[in-house]
């Protein structure tokens, strides 16, 4: 049974969850860098993440050892961060479930 939403805060799919979240008044939260980096500026401050040093990698290390399990949503290919979250998800023998949103569209085309 899902009991919180854990996400590192970036754009796309990360901010998606957390928002779904915050609407339905669904647990949720995660770490991010200081400064709450993210790759378009500062992650809004209504997002309940806490800051930790150690950067992008520290903050996927530790959302992934947070959570249960993890989603991986891609488009394509795995690379960066992605890539970085199923490695993790591997070394820390934690379940994760892939998307390939490109093959997803392929399925679903009418």
């Amino acid at each position: 049974m899902l009991q919180k939403i854990v996400s590192g805060g970036q754009t796309g799919a990360d901010r998606a969850a957390l928002d779904a979240a915050l609407e339905a008044g669904f647990p949720a939260g995660g770490y991010c860098p200081r400064g709450r980096l993210a790759e378009d500026g500062a992650i809004p401050a209504r997002y309940p993440l806490v800051e930790i040093d150690g950067g992008y990698a520290t903050r996927t290390l530790i959302n992934v050892e947070t959570a249960d399990a993890s989603l991986v949503v891609y488009d394509g290919s795995l690379g960066g961060g992605t890539a970085q979250t199923v490695v993790h998800c591997i070394q820390a023998g934690k379940p994760f479930q892939l998307i390939d949103l490109v093959l997803a569209c392929k399925l679903h085309q009418y």
